[in-house]
């Protein structure tokens, strides 16, 4: 089972590479779970999250590395560069993931990155004043939990 579960991983990583939402999105079980610095996410919502981010990420590249898997457990590194659409920054995003894999899909990921050096580069000033703050945060929270709603409901993207 680990290297079924290698596999995925690395499918899923190589489809994100190539801006292959569709293929990401069928990387995971039914029920999984996302969580990253800015939300959780359950389900559909999760394929959902990286078709959007695929579809309107024009300029973005990802890297992985260290991609790990034992038993039922996987890890990976991965840096992604991109404009932030909603300032027109440019971003480097240093990423260290992990995966609870069930069936040979991924039921958990959980994301770690430095959410105050992403919003000094997103967000510019107003990232480098208050990215520490929960009331900056909780705004980022709300205008991806926007953006992921209207592209559900404009593309039936579940």
């Amino acid at each position: 089972m680990p290297e079924r579960n290698r596999e995925t991983l690395e499918r899923f990583f190589r489809a994100f590479s190539a801006r292959d939402g569709e293929t990401m999105a069928a990387c995971y079980h039914a029920d999984a779970r996302f969580t990253d610095p800015v939300f959780t996410l359950h389900g559909s919502d999760v394929g959902a999250m990286w078709r959007m981010l695929c579809q309107r990420g024009k300029d973005l590249r990802v890297e992985s590395s260290a991609i790990q898997c034992r038993d039922d457990q996987g890890t990976a590194t991965w840096h992604a560069w991109y404009t932030f659409s909603s300032t027109g920054r440019p971003v480097h995003n240093m990423v260290h993931s992990t995966f609870r894999m069930e069936t040979g899909l991924i039921r958990e990921q959980t994301d770690h990155f430095a959410f105050w050096r992403w919003s000094r580069q997103a967000l510019g000033l107003s990232g480098v004043l208050l990215g520490w703050s929960p009331l900056l945060r909780n705004k980022v929270r709300a205008s991806a939990a926007s953006s992921l709603k209207q592209f559900v409901d404009s593309s039936h993207a579940r």
